[in-house]
């Protein structure tokens, strides 16, 4: 018997958006449950789509380990089932940390911008991560004003963050997708080392097909442009072939 199968689910700690967290019998360890909620504009438009949580469950384990292949430490221990998985527990940094590869989203709306235009370089934004103040943007001297991260944790989160990009460029270049957007966000752990942490699934990555232009992310659901798992699915299906090749 290893040391991961006698992990037992305990309290939940968390309840959010997409996923509920748990504490173990391992003070290091939490168990994340994907749930089937679909949210937009910060949860005020909420939906029950089912199977979205095993999609995303099965995205997000694929992308941290691909991630934690090529040098990115993350939280992310084991799936243990098609919607549950144990992470590192990490005090998580209040940012909401984006990065842009092309113009969309709240880019094209504050600065009105021809949508899916593409940077000479990556843009990176930070967001405070409040909902009662609807995640707002700041800036370095902001983050640091409100306590939420150090200089050195802001420097960390850059470098990182462009790490991650190139990384997963390159994975959904494969799959013929373009990698336009996404949010991550970071952890601290017991050792104050600030870590890679929540998930990486559509739900938080705008992604294009190369070809088509057709959306395979949660722009589906906030435009009502269609049924948004088969989308999900579809970008999951993509990932397994390029494991098979």
């Amino acid at each position: 018997m290893t040391e991961l199968t006698r992990i037992k689910k305990q309290d939940l700690l968390y309840h959010g958006k997409a996923k509920e967290m748990y504490t173990t019998n391992d003070p290091d360890i939490l168990w994340v449950h994907y749930m089937d909620q679909v949210t937009a504009l910060n949860g005020k438009k909420k939906v029950q789509m089912k199977d979205k949580g095993k999609t995303n469950c099965a995205i997000s384990a694929r992308l941290f380990t691909k991630l934690r292949e090529q040098g990115i430490v993350n939280h992310f221990i084991e799936q243990l089932s098609p919607t549950d998985q144990l992470v590192q527990k990490v005090q998580i940094i209040p940012l909401e940390t984006v990065v842009r590869n092309a113009a969309s989203g709240s880019f094209v709306k504050r600065y009105q911008t021809e949508n899916l235009h593409k940077f000479a370089e990556p843009v990176i934004e930070f967001f405070y991560k409040s909902d009662e103040l609807d995640d707002p943007f700041l800036n370095d001297d902001d983050a640091l004003a409100l306590g939420a991260a150090t200089r050195e944790q802001m420097a960390q989160i850059r470098q990182s963050a462009l790490q991650v990009n190139r990384i997963l460029c390159r994975i959904f270049a494969k799959l013929n997708v373009s990698l336009v957007d996404f949010k991550l966000e970071f952890g601290l752990t017991v050792a104050g080392d600030v870590i890679l942490a929540d998930e990486l699934s559509p739900d938080n990555c705008r992604l294009v097909d190369i070809e088509t232009k057709k959306s395979l992310d949660k722009d589906i659901f906030r435009k009502g442009l269609g049924e948004m798992v088969p989308v999900y699915e579809e970008i999951l299906q993509r990932l397994q072939k390029e494991e098979e090749r």
